[in-house]
């Protein structure tokens, strides 16, 4: 069993929006470096978003002023806002989480993954 879970992926049209979760019954997400992750078909897995539990966030240059992360520690829940979104967004979303204050740029030695939420971004 997966120790984070995604939802809200789909299919939406360029320019429209879809809103990505993140949620846990067994971590405490507030406690913990929450990260999102994607990976299309064929390319390496790619950090597009993450924020600490000071709430301060980083934004990959890809999808800064489209994205943004966010927590409601009241849901243990973290959230991706996609707005305006492209045909090259199309991707397996990846949520992470990491006892560290560390948002690792490849993913590599995080501590807890959710298996994938699909957006497909149709043109």
């Amino acid at each position: 069993q997966a120790q984070l879970e995604e939802s809200g992926g789909g299919l939406v049209q360029a320019g429209g929006s879809l809103t990505l979760s993140c949620a846990s019954s067994l971590l405490n997400l507030d406690t913990l470096t929450v990260a999102w992750f994607r990976q299309a078909p064929g390319k390496e897995r790619e950090r597009m978003a993450c924020i600490w539990p000071d709430a301060n966030t980083y934004y990959a240059d890809s999808v800064k002023g489209r994205f943004a992360i966010s927590r409601d520690n009241a849901k243990n829940t973290v959230y991706l806002h996609m707005n305006s979104l492209k045909p090259e967004d199309t991707a397996v979303y990846f949520c992470a989480a990491d006892r560290a204050p560390y948002c690792s740029n490849d993913g590599s030695g995080v501590d807890y993954w959710g298996e994938g939420t699909l957006v497909t971004v149709s043109s």
